[in-house]
């Protein structure tokens, strides 16, 4: 498979775990994600917002979904999520075991 492909990784931090099994549940269930999963333990984030440089606790989400569903994935992310401008960072797969690529592709739904 080449770079650029039908297949993604996207990466989310939620401001709690509840947060993050909330909308992990939720694109898996409404089929934007094939798979969703949660690091439990906090990640230590450090950004700029606002003129200020904020330090927080966050859980991150890698979700596994296709190109078809970037989209609709997106926008119940922000729905769901509480942040202002939440992260959603779409890295392509370029390279995977092909009947895990199949079950992934499998996993669509017809939206």
């Amino acid at each position: 498979m080449e770079a650029g492909g039908p297949y993604l990784i996207v990466l989310v931090t939620c401001g709690s775990l509840r947060e993050a099994r909330r909308i992990a549940n939720a694109v898996v269930e409404d089929y934007f994600a094939a798979c969703v999963n949660i690091v439990t333990s906090p990640v230590e984030s450090i950004y700029r917002w606002k003129g200020r440089i904020e330090k927080v606790r966050e859980f991150l989400l890698v979700i596994k979904t296709t190109q078809k569903r970037l989209a609709k994935l997106e926008r119940e992310v922000k729905r769901l999520h509480s942040y202002e401008v939440p992260e959603f960072i779409a890295l392509p797969i370029v390279k995977g075991s092909k009947k895990y690529l199949a079950w992934l592709r499998a996993s669509e739904k017809v939206l």
